[in-house]
């Protein structure tokens, strides 16, 4: 089993640009992060499979369209889910609105349209509150 602070998962290579975003900030931070591309429609199964084996503290989940991945991924584990509506058809409101209408018992944690860097910084700051550091970012 793998055990990274952050899991990075994209539903889409096409949504590569805004995990670079992230992926920038975890570096940065010296943060441990993987990331897949894994679709939550195409892929049920192999998705199923990784958020079992890979247990991260912290998802970022990135995806447009109907952007089930958030949604999916906080039904399959209890860590922090952060989603990130892509940017494709409706100018991105389609993958918005998909992200923060969760039903009840299903939480996910939300940042703006392509915004994968906010992602990245959310994450930090929830694996800061969990580490018992409180302490500023130098952003």
């Amino acid at each position: 089993m793998n055990y990274p602070d952050v899991a990075i998962l994209v539903g889409s290579t096409a949504d590569m640009h805004v995990a670079e975003k992230a992926i920038e900030v975890i570096k940065d931070a010296g943060i441990s992060y993987e990331i897949e591309v894994i679709s939550a429609h195409r892929e049920p199964s192999r998705l199923d499979e990784y958020v079992r084996e890979v247990r991260a503290k912290v998802y970022i989940a990135i995806a447009g369209l109907s952007a089930a991945l958030p949604g999916v991924i906080a039904s399959k584990t209890n860590a922090p889910v952060i989603g990130v509506p892509v940017s494709t058809k409706l100018s991105g409101l389609d993958a918005l609105l998909s992200v923060v209408q969760m039903p009840a018992g299903v939480p996910v944690a939300s940042v703006g349209i392509d915004n994968g860097k906010n992602a990245a910084l959310l994450a930090l700051r929830i694996l800061q509150v969990n580490s018992g550091e409180n302490k500023d970012l130098d952003l």
